[in-house]
């Protein structure tokens, strides 16, 4: 599912996960390796037109793992680890590189980012949120497709 099917289906959690990584330029992007090890890197993410969108430089490793194997997760910058406003934010699902003229060019259009470069949509399996609520309670919103969100409180 796309951000747009995301957020009509959570829009509060869709909300608020677009403001914690609209707080900050660069969030961490996980992905897999050849052999299956894990790759954490720097990414600058957009969200327009009702997609999630991550463009990469060409060439750069991480781009090269998405296209041997697409499955990501991304995690918002903390910030400064003092207030943590909006929670801490987890994105997980598929990277789809796109190809289309057309596509491409509305992206630059909007973003002007450095050319050449890898751009990926992306097609989300989960997105998680845990905060602390009345300075007492860990809570844990957890969405995925198909479900409503389900929240977990914790003492």
């Amino acid at each position: 599912m796309n951000w747009a099917g995301f957020a009509a289906a959570a829009p509060a959690l869709a909300d608020t996960a677009e403001a914690r990584f609209g707080a900050y330029t660069h969030h961490v992007l996980a992905t897999l390796r050849k052999d299956g090890s894990p790759r954490t890197t720097g990414l600058e993410v957009r969200f327009l037109r009702g997609e999630l969108w991550l463009g990469m430089m060409p060439g750069s490793l991480k781009a090269l793992d998405l296209r041997r194997d697409p499955r990501f997760a991304l995690q918002a910058n903390p910030g400064d680890g003092t207030g943590m406003g909006g929670g801490d934010v987890r994105i997980a699902g598929r990277a789809i590189e796109v190809e289309d003229p057309a596509t491409r060019a509305g992206y630059v259009e909007e973003v002007e980012p450095p050319e050449p470069f890898h751009l990926f949509r992306t097609e989300l399996t989960e997105v998680v949120r845990t905060c602390v609520e009345d300075d007492k309670y860990l809570v844990v919103e957890i969405w995925q497709p198909g479900q409503p969100v389900r929240t977990i409180r914790r003492t």
